[in-house]
């Protein structure tokens, strides 16, 4: 069992904040801008998943994972209301989150299906957040020149994405998932994720009157491919999620952990790891 505590974070994102807030770059601001659309309803989801995969385990087994959903659970809903508030401000400034919808559609697929879909599909995009995550972490360029508050946010995020990051998976393997639909299913999010991620990017820079600029796309490419761009970096990692004997563990987590000791001061424990 993996502990998870939950955590406030101290910042007020009821005050506005630049349109550009990510050092002044179209780019980089609309990208996560996009990300943080998505976090509300998929957040959600992925509560629900491992309600239900845990509720879906035999009772001898369930009490051995119940501390740790808690945590996960808690972590989630907490970043949940926090991007919340980051895409209200948003809205007021303009932007229509359209990744949303699509993401309450196709979860109303799952009505009624078995609960290690739902499980494997977060475990899945629990990787791929992880290991966005753990690229933010290890290139603070990324986020050079952010409001202080909104950094904080996205390496809060961050940081407590690599704690929970095998929740998730363990739970996938403890109800029996088959293997050949966990990669199945991430290949599934990786489609959907990565087109979705892209169209939402596009509509916010459209509307930022940033679309059709060189500038935008000169910061896109070294962002994405340059010698530390995400895409490049991220790649193996994703990759590694299809061999046989992955876990999530082994791709480390430290940076997110010396990062949440080092900010103690900017959050406030809310629960202890049972």
């Amino acid at each position: 069992m993996n502990p998870v505590p939950v955590r406030r974070l101290l910042i007020d994102l009821n005050e506005p904040f630049d349109r550009r807030w990510n050092g002044g770059d179209a780019f980089r601001t609309a990208f996560f801008n996009a990300l943080s659309m998505s976090f509300p309803a998929g957040e959600q989801f992925f509560i629900d998943a491992v309600r239900a995969g845990v509720k879906a385990l035999p009772p001898q087994a369930q009490g051995g994972f119940a501390p740790e959903i808690q945590g996960f659970v808690g972590q989630e809903a907490t970043h949940r209301r926090l991007h919340g508030l980051f895409n209200a401000q948003l809205a007021r400034q303009g932007h229509v989150n359209t990744w949303e919808s699509r993401i309450v559609r196709r979860n109303r697929r799952l009505a009624g299906a078995d609960p290690r879909h739902a499980v494997g599909i977060t475990a899945a995009t629990e990787h791929f957040t992880a290991i966005f995550a753990e690229h933010l972490l290890s290139t603070p360029k990324v986020l050079a020149g952010a409001e202080p508050r909104l950094r904080a946010l996205w390496e809060w995020h961050s940081s407590e994405e690599s704690e929970h990051r095998s929740t998730a998976f363990d739970l996938y393997r403890e109800l029996g998932g088959d293997e050949a639909w966990r990669c199945r299913w991430m290949r599934v999010v990786t489609l959907y994720f990565a087109t979705d991620l892209l169209r939402q990017t596009v509509r916010n820079l459209w509307h930022d009157r940033a679309l059709l600029r060189l500038s935008t796309w000169r910061s896109a490419g070294t962002y994405l491919f340059g010698s530390h761009g995400l895409v490049r970096r991220t790649y193996r990692p994703w990759r590694s999620y299809l061999r046989p004997d992955f876990h999530p563990s082994a791709q480390g987590g430290e940076l997110g952990a010396r990062w949440l000791r080092d900010n103690a001061a900017k959050t406030v424990l809310v629960a202890a790891p049972a």
